[in-house]
């Protein structure tokens, strides 16, 4: 216990006197052992997600083996779609259970056993087929995500206080990024000549034992019991959500902004795509990818963390920028010779729209969590989230933008939307 207190306060650089906003003076003692808790688990679901990224990997392994980047572009709206759009139906279940860290632990086992699936789809099917297995079994995965999601923010609300959480999202990408890094590293230099069929076996099953250990790890949190009542059937909770948003304009706001900011981590297989495509890589490219994953969270997550603590709404307008700025540098790559396009060059490109996402990610997450009202909190999370995954519909088709008009056109399709998510961040209430 000594020991997790000295690390929670070199973490969050908190002195002698703890502050436990919205958390109980009687468990404010637990707070740096679940804070420690907290991250081992997301030391390990942020080196699973690497292995087997919507984002990275899975677009690099459909490429390589004949998907078309239609397919690609696919994955991380069909990862949004999953694991959002179910959250309103849910989280009033959840609300039914005094400790809700179950939801997050159990279906961390069932990601685990969907991406084992996933694995067979690379090994027995080819082409289309195989494609649309991994599409599907992809979408199931993220359902569980969702379910665990609406968990994860109402533990971490009832578990670290206020002006702590930014760092312990921070701290959980951190530790993920520098086992990502070390693990691209190992792919670059060593298993660079590997066979692509046991590349593939070796991030799955990585990313299903990881996913275990994030379970276990979560299951150990010491979370008070919550309140039970307000339990709501689905219908109402749609009535209850409908509610809130007639009466909320600034989680309106809020939503908006996220939905437009969408455009950083949707880019991301597009840029993937790209980049192997421009510069004909092979399977050393992934593992310049999976490296630039790892640099980004190690990188840029302790800066986003304290940033996030200080104003998540200004992040969220800083994030949408750099994104903008990401976007015309992949547009200028497209244009150079021929001779000159290099894997090399490509992939600070790659970490660049990483470090964006991260910085996104985190900034909308302790936005929402610090400004909902904690009673209300599961069902805030759940109607923020189900609106997203509405929204990734229509985002799911932006793919094809590319093959029919070009990348510059999707290009700048993005681009609007990042102009849009500003307009709306700017509109938020400071938290």
């Amino acid at each position: 216990m000594a020991q997790a207190e000295e690390i929670y306060r070199f973490i969050t650089e908190e002195g002698e006197e703890r502050s436990c906003s919205a958390i109980s003076e009687v468990h404010c003692t637990d707070v740096p052992g679940n804070f420690l808790k907290n991250a081992l688990s997301g030391f390990s679901s942020k080196l699973a997600e690497q292995l087997v990224s919507p984002g990275v990997t899975l677009p690099w392994m459909i490429s390589l083996f004949g998907g078309g980047m239609g397919i690609s572009g696919m994955l991380v709206p069909l990862k949004n779609l999953g694991s959002l759009l179910p959250q309103l139906f849910v989280s009033g279940r959840i609300r039914n259970y005094p400790r809700r860290k179950y939801f997050w632990a159990f279906p961390a086992f069932f990601q685990a056993l969907a991406i084992l699936l996933i694995g067979g789809a690379f090994w027995k099917l080819e082409g289309g087929m195989m494609a649309a297995a991994v599409a599907v079994l992809l979408l199931v995965f993220s359902i569980a995500s969702g379910v665990a999601s609406v968990a994860f923010k109402d533990v971490m609300g009832k578990t670290i206080p206020k002006g702590r959480r930014g760092r312990l999202l921070a701290t959980r990408a951190t530790g993920g990024g520098l086992l990502t890094l070390a693990f691209g590293l190992v792919l670059f230099f060593f298993l660079r000549d590997m066979q692509a069929s046991w590349t593939v076996a070796l991030l799955i099953v990585g990313a299903s034992l990881l996913w275990v250990l994030a379970g276990l790890a979560f299951l150990w949190i010491d979370e008070a019991a919550g309140a039970t009542e307000g339990g709501r059937t689905p219908f109402q909770e749609f009535r209850s959500g409908w509610k809130v948003l007639r009466k909320d304009r600034n989680l309106v706001n809020f939503i908006l902004s996220r939905a437009f900011l969408m455009a950083i981590p949707l880019a991301q297989p597009y840029f993937v795509v790209i980049g192997r495509e421009y510069t004909d890589a092979d399977l050393s490219g992934l593992g310049l990818f999976v490296i630039a994953a790892g640099l980004a969270a190690l990188i840029s997550s302790p800066l986003w963390g304290k940033l996030a603590d200080r104003s998540s709404r200004g992040l969220m307008v800083g994030m949408a920028l750099l994104g903008i700025l990401n976007c015309g540098l992949v547009a200028g790559f497209t244009y150079l010779p021929e001779g000159s396009r290099s894997i090399y060059l490509f992939a600070p490109l790659i970490l660049m729209n990483m470090m964006a996402h991260g910085g996104a990610r985190l900034s909308r997450k302790t936005y929402l969590t610090d400004y909902a009202p904690e009673e209300d909190r599961p069902l805030y999370v759940a109607l923020a989230n189900t609106l997203i995954g509405i929204f990734t519909l229509a985002a799911a088709g932006i793919g094809f933008l590319s093959e029919w008009f070009g990348p510059l056109f999707l290009l700048a399709f993005l681009t609007g939307m990042l102009l849009l998510s500003i307009f709306f961040s700017r509109r938020l209430e400071e938290t």
